[in-house]
């Protein structure tokens, strides 16, 4: 039985909350001690949960700035509701932050394996199951959100039940170790849990220390203040939580490969994670066509890529090209059509992610897709951000390719700004040409339109063109897997300072798949599906969506 607290002297701050003094194994300045550091590791890993899902479902989906939005609007609403509801919970402080923090710990640590076998085996976040994806993802954001708000006050509760002491002085602290704790866990998650464990295992690794935390903190400096049976309960509960993530920490390689193999088909040869994205390369042996994904997303097809290639650099190469520029375009598929041109001397290949290179010069069946572009003297890579590149006023180019994602993937908008045209049309030469792959015209004109009137406000005159006849399960121009719902041709803008004309090098290689004649046809056709009045897209106000 907990003594009640003595009537209050006059001028005392009111008591908080209706219990009596804590019976603590301690002091009371080490159990406060205590309590805040609760607060500081629970706060840690509340933030990796909201970050976790931040980030896994910005590589699912693609589109960065919705998910986080919606991430982060849910959880946030769903702390405030928490919060309300734990108000019930104060009376019994101890054991509902206990049953809170094992729940938090299960759900949170969980959350990144339950929303990738969703998307691994019902289809993936653009199939029939897109809306039932993003459903999930909202109930977990609003599941781990109310368990956090109802952190607060139970938290508030315990730590003035150890020495009471004005609310607003109680209401600092709390907050000071939360925010500190918040601090430690948003730098943990990119520099330490991401890269050196993995979504799946970082977040459950993240379940475990919360479930420990708040389980030696009740258990270990509150177990007074709980029954027998309610110790009991509530220590099954820890160990039966902990189990579980055990055991998923120890088949999580197993499920990620039956995921691997869900999404992208039983023939994976390589996956690694650079320090830059999920590289994935499947096929390329035994007459299976070969397929590199980059975070999830198919980024080449060896069954049609030469017609996205040839259809990408063949055009933009009528005219001068001793120097020719590459923005993007690791995988060396770009590449091998320009030294297709035997009076190219020199060919700059400017691509953010070092381990796709690396991938293109040893993987066999990927070095000989691209004709060992990379091996050939002509060619120098650099390491960096198209973007910050240019910035650096490079040497004029007569020829620079754009073979970057999509522009309906947000990460990418940058890469389609009038600022980024900008810094193109200043490294062109004299004459020079730039094309840009566009996405495609038949699902989705107005980003494509967009990107052409983008380039246009960008000072430089555009001759948009597409190429269609695609085969299903090749690559696509939004890099989605998916054969039912993939676009059928490739969109691209050729422009230049004074106007180019849209054609082949007379003495130029003959592509396979590309003549003049369908050349002509396909800018003719794209033309019937222009919108007009579109704004072009800046930095401070990108207007691609997907």
């Amino acid at each position: 039985m907990i003594e009640p607290h003595a009537p209050a002297p006059p001028g005392a701050p009111p008591p908080w909350g209706v219990q009596g003094q804590a019976r603590l194994p301690v002091r009371p300045g080490t159990g406060r001690f205590l309590v805040l550091a609760g607060v500081f590791v629970c706060a840690a890993c509340g933030l990796v949960y909201e970050l976790e899902l931040v980030a896994l479902a910005s590589y699912l989906v693609g589109d960065s700035v919705t998910q986080a939005s919606v991430v982060l609007s849910v959880m946030v609403f769903a702390m405030g509701v928490g919060s309300l509801v734990a108000k019930r919970l104060r009376p019994r402080a101890a054991a509902g932050f206990g049953a809170v923090e094992a729940a938090l710990a299960l759900v949170g640590g969980c959350s990144a394996m339950a929303l990738y076998a969703v998307f691994a085996w019902t289809g993936g976040w653009g199939g029939v199951w897109a809306s039932g994806s993003r459903y999930l993802l909202a109930a977990f954001s609003l599941a781990i959100g109310l368990l956090i708000g109802a952190e607060v006050p139970l938290l508030m509760e315990l730590i003035q039940r150890i020495r009471r002491q004005d609310p607003g002085g109680a209401v600092a602290d709390l907050f000071a170790a939360d925010y500190v704790g918040a601090l430690v866990g948003g730098l943990a998650f990119p520099f330490l849990l991401l890269p050196q464990l993995g979504q799946l295992t970082g977040a459950l690794l993240t379940g475990a220390v919360n479930a420990l935390a708040g389980g030696a903190l009740v258990l270990g400096l509150f177990r007074r203040d709980l029954s027998r049976r309610g110790r009991w309960l509530l220590l099954i509960a820890n160990v039966v939580v902990l189990g579980l993530l055990a055991a998923a920490a120890l088949l999580v390689d197993d499920f990620e490969h039956a995921a691997r193999q869900a999404v992208y088909g039983r023939d994976v040869r390589v996956a690694l994670r650079t320090g830059v994205q999920e590289v994935v390369l499947t096929g390329g042996t035994h007459g299976h066509p070969l397929g590199l994904f980059l975070d999830g997303r198919l980024r080449a097809g060896g069954r049609d890529e030469h017609r996205y290639h040839e259809a990408l650099v063949h055009p933009a190469m009528n005219g001068r090209h001793a120097r020719v520029l590459v923005l993007g375009g690791g995988d060396g598929l770009a590449v091998r059509e320009v030294l297709r041109y035997p009076d190219v001397r020199r060919v700059d290949v400017v691509d953010r992610d070092a381990g796709v290179v690396g991938l293109a010069r040893r993987d066999p069946a990927l070095s000989a897709l691209n004709g060992h572009a990379f091996d050939d003297p002509r060619v120098h890579v650099f390491t960096a951000d198209a973007f910050c590149w240019l910035r650096g006023d490079p040497s004029p180019y007569d020829v620079v390719i754009s073979d970057l994602p999509d522009p309906g993937i947000t990460s990418s908008a940058k890469l389609y700004s009038q600022e980024f045209y900008g810094l193109t049309r200043r490294a062109l030469a004299d004459g020079g040409r730039l094309v840009v792959h566009a996405g495609p015209v038949s699902s989705r004109p107005r980003v494509f339109w967009t990107v052409e009137a983008t380039v246009r406000a960008a000072g430089l005159r555009a001759d948009p063109y597409r190429v269609g006849g695609r085969d299903s399960g090749s690559a696509r121009p939004d890099r989605t897997a998916g054969a039912s719902r993939a676009p059928r041709d490739w969109g691209f803008v050729l422009a230049s300072a004074r106007g180019a004309p849209l054609g082949l090098a007379p003495r130029g290689p003959a592509p396979r798949s590309l003549t003049p004649r369908s050349l002509a046809a396909d800018a003719r056709t794209v033309w019937l599906t222009r919108i007009p009045g579109l704004a072009p897209s800046t930095l401070v106000h990108p207007r691609y969506s997907r």
